[in-house]
């Protein structure tokens, strides 16, 4: 394929992802509903589009290249279905790539609402956050087969490379079926609730304990060598060095979106156990009203690996 995209959505994620691939070697061309986001960071090389005609149009590539990365739910539905859609200004065989964090049922609607007309529908699941997005992610994909490797110098110009710590070349795998990367990711997403959950409690109890323990040294020593060594406790350290043990600046009442929620409900759909996701859920509507120190952990650790506000919690 040609080294070619637009990408609608230039905020955290999107915005970093455009970054990364235009330093690839990629003609980027760049929308954004807000068109001072789009100002900006056309001053970094990005070819900027302020109509769904003109990106359209500056794009010469066949097929012609899409990637979203909205929020999940109804603005991505309104791009591509609502009034003066980014689909009206495509042609048979174009391809859109839904690069948000989707519910997969979802992605199933808007897979066959597009191939009914005649474009080409691909999910994938991205995570590291914004600086994975510029600095390499990681790439679950679902969809077709032979659509993935058709857009796999992409997917691969996006990922994080390999070391000598991981066995694949790129973090990006495939998974047959349209819907398959957005579930995974889901997955992904439930489990990283679960594990945060365990973080914060875990270092409520150190706050609360007999002993007047330094928690940015505790983070340290848990990330040289222990078995909970993990990217998690690493950004918790962040949030540490950043705001101190006690997290004064940062709220108990912690920023959520649908994500673990998702996983927890269709996991009870198909008779399947959920409880420390479920509870991990619970924890943060909950904490709306009852913000606590393990929250604040939780709110910290969002903040450092994905910029969301320390700030009382809401659907973020």
């Amino acid at each position: 394929m040609e080294k070619q995209i637009a990408i609608i959505g230039l905020g955290k994620m999107g915005g970093n992802i455009a970054r990364r691939l235009s330093k690839k070697g990629w003609t980027v061309v760049g929308y954004n509903r807000t068109s001072t986001v789009t100002d900006e960071i056309a001053k970094e090389g990005i070819t900027p589009a302020y109509s769904f005609e003109e990106l359209s149009s500056k794009l010469s590539s066949t097929p012609k290249v899409v990637l979203l990365v909205l929020p999940s739910g109804q603005p991505t539905d309104e791009i591509l279905f609502g009034e003066g859609n980014i689909v009206e200004h495509l042609s048979e065989g174009d391809i859109v790539v839904d690069g948000a964090n989707s519910f997969y049922k979802k992605t199933l609607e808007r897979n066959e609402k597009l191939v009914a007309k005649g474009i080409k529908f691909i999910d994938a699941g991205v995570s590291g956050g914004p600086g994975g997005a510029l600095n390499g992610a990681c790439l679950m994909v679902g969809g077709d087969n032979t659509l993935f490797e058709y857009l796999k110098p992409l997917f691969d110009d996006m990922a994080r490379e390999g070391d000598s710590t991981h066995s694949m070349e790129r973090a990006v795998m495939h998974f047959e079926g349209t819907g398959a990367g957005h579930f995974v990711k889901m997955v992904h997403n439930g489990i990283e609730y679960g594990m945060m959950q365990s973080i914060a409690e875990g270092f409520n109890i150190l706050n609360e304990s007999p002993f007047d323990l330094d928690l940015k040294k505790v983070t340290d020593i848990y990330m040289n060598g222990s078995v909970v060594e993990s990217r998690l406790v690493s950004w918790l350290a962040q949030a540490f060095e950043k705001y101190g043990n006690d997290l004064d600046e940062i709220s108990g009442a912690v920023g959520f979106n649908g994500e673990g929620e998702w996983t927890a409900n269709v996991a009870e759909e198909m008779g399947l156990p959920v409880k420390v996701i479920r509870e991990s859920v619970e924890f943060r509507k909950q904490s709306q009203d009852n913000p606590s120190y393990a929250g604040k952990v939780l709110t910290g650790m969002r903040n450092s690996f994905g910029g969301h506000s320390i700030e009382k919690g809401k659907m973020t």
